[in-house]
């Protein structure tokens, strides 16, 4: 079955040219190695060299940078390589990573977010249609691939469903999952947990305070919560703007096919989802009320002998959140019959850890880079250089630029470069302590919004994006001559949208002391 009338524009020359350079840059991974190479080089040459920057009490520090090539400094790489330099770099961050994408995977394994999905999915209605899809794939980041691989062809049936192009919801879907990837209503979220416990790491390599404007010590895991809730609501309703407004007159006016063997029934709940989603209900009340349980108990607030207030439930977060997502997975999963032994569960978790092979190579060059600059003093020395510059152009007088500056500058990377955190790691140990050097307003939690803004924002108008050819695969179904021109020409409207009311957004926050998490 065929609807009328205008074919869809031919891939311009802007979208060619970013997708020859981004064919050209090697893996994040190779990156990472040519730059420790390089860092050893530089220290090499460098090495002795002395330079002065300010302390935070206004006094003077001295600096000398190492010469990595140096015997002593040779033994110190090695002996901390696989260690202190990996395993427990920045206090373990990979470790904790680790444990929250254990809780997700077995919930996403199980198949009870799918189910979610297809649940809400199916009940929208045709009015609210282009902003629940949005948020829905807004909430859906938590666990990618059913974002990805269920939301967004489920969004075209119900388009086909109502009679419009599939496109448009096909659009909308995917500017929620992928666009709106940094944002949720969920806290310490896997994405909350990568920026956040980075962020520390970078702080505290070039004793930068991981704390905000006002001297408040920050949580990794939340330190962004405020706004990323705000965003998620924002973003859904300019999603839904941007649909109704730019995307769907366009779209409208495009012809399309309806494949023979389109089958709705596909994407609908069956009764054992059902009564799997009733057991996953159960299983979320006890979890929340287990959760209680410790934060008034063994986990409650008391004071150290510092005199200082401690909460453990709060430095448990990503544990505690972790727990939510397996309760709730294991009681979808053993309820529908997925899990019918606890091997079943060990293999939803070994299959989630199957997906983050990748992680573990690209961490053990991008942690021993990492260290390399910390223990030679090179980032200090590149963020003196860096902060200097900036300065004498009087942009310490600017704050609102420099965050404008490095939102662009992130954006522009993130068209050529794919990888939240390849790019995090690469960016972040240096414009964290860069960006604070030049105005102290400029905190970790601030500059890492501002990534978090930027990244998000374009990932839908690049061919670099992970599922940029499964998204075209799923839109084909309806217009088989379609390219990832025609894909990355269909989502601007929402990248130029999402990314300056968000931007806005972001300085709101800002100018008025609004917190940004807690």
């Amino acid at each position: 079955m065929s609807h009328a009338s205008k074919a869809a524009p031919q891939a311009n020359g802007a979208i060619a040219f970013i997708e020859r350079i981004g064919k050209k840059i090697p893996d994040p991974v190779i990156i990472f190695m040519f730059l420790l190479v390089a860092a050893l080089a530089i220290t090499g040459v460098i090495g002795g060299m002395e330079f002065q920057t300010t302390g935070a009490d206004g006094s003077p520090v001295e600096h000398t940078v190492k010469s990595m090539l140096a015997a002593e400094n040779v033994r110190w790489m090695f002996d901390n390589a696989i260690l202190e330099n990996w395993l427990s770099f920045g206090h373990g961050v990979l470790g904790v990573i680790l444990v929250v994408m254990l809780g997700v995977g077995i919930a996403e394994n199980s198949g009870l977010l799918s189910a979610l999905i297809k649940r809400i999915g199916l009940k929208l209605n045709e009015k609210w249609l282009p902003m629940l899809l949005v948020f829905l794939g807004i909430m859906s980041s938590i666990a990618t691939d059913a974002g990805y691989l269920v939301l967004i062809p489920l969004a075209g049936m119900l388009y086909a469903g109502v009679g419009k192009n599939p496109l448009i919801g096909m659009a909308a879907a995917f500017a929620g999952v992928s666009a709106g990837f940094s944002a949720n209503l969920i806290p310490a979220t896997p994405v909350d947990v990568i920026i956040g416990l980075n962020a520390r790491v970078f702080a505290e390599s070039q004793n930068v305070p991981f704390e905000t404007a006002a001297g408040e010590a920050l949580n990794p895991a939340t330190m962004h919560y405020f706004f990323i809730f705000a965003s998620t609501f924002m973003l859904a309703f300019l999603g839904a703007w941007v649909t109704k407004r730019f995307v769907a007159p366009r779209l409208e006016k495009m012809d399309y096919v309806l494949p023979d063997d389109l089958d709705q029934s596909d994407f609908s709940v069956s009764e054992v989802e059902q009564k799997g989603l009733r057991m996953a209900g159960l299983g979320l009340l006890a979890s929340l009320a287990a959760i209680v349980a410790l934060a008034m108990g063994p986990l409650a607030p008391y004071t150290n002998e510092a005199g200082r207030t401690v909460t453990p439930y709060m430095n448990n977060v990503i544990l505690l959140i972790a727990m939510v997502f397996a309760v709730t997975g294991v009681c979808f999963g053993y309820s529908t019959g997925k899990f019918k032994s606890l091997q079943d569960v060990v293999n939803a978790m070994v299959k989630q850890m199957n997906t983050f092979g990748y992680v573990l190579v690209l961490t053990f060059f991008s942690h021993n880079f990492l260290a390399v600059l910390s223990y030679s003093g090179l980032g200090v020395y590149i963020t003196y250089l860096g902060a200097t510059g900036l300065m004498s152009m009087g942009l310490e007088q600017f704050p609102v630029l420099l965050i404008i500056g490095f939102i662009i500058t992130t954006a522009l990377i993130n068209l050529f470069v794919g990888g939240l955190t390849s790019k995090w790691m690469l960016l972040g140990p240096i414009f964290i302590p860069m960006l604070y050097q030049v105005n102290p307003n400029m905190t970790p939690d601030l500059v890492s919004a501002a990534y978090r803004v930027a990244d998000s924002s374009t990932n839908i108008i690049t061919p670099m994006m992970t599922y940029a050819g499964v998204i075209l695969a799923f839109m084909r179904k309806y217009k088989p001559e379609l390219t990832f021109g025609d894909v990355i020409a269909m989502m601007v409207p929402y990248s130029a949208a999402f990314l300056t009311v968000w931007s806005a957004m972001l300085i709101m926050f800002f100018t008025f002391n609004i917190p940004l998490g807690f």
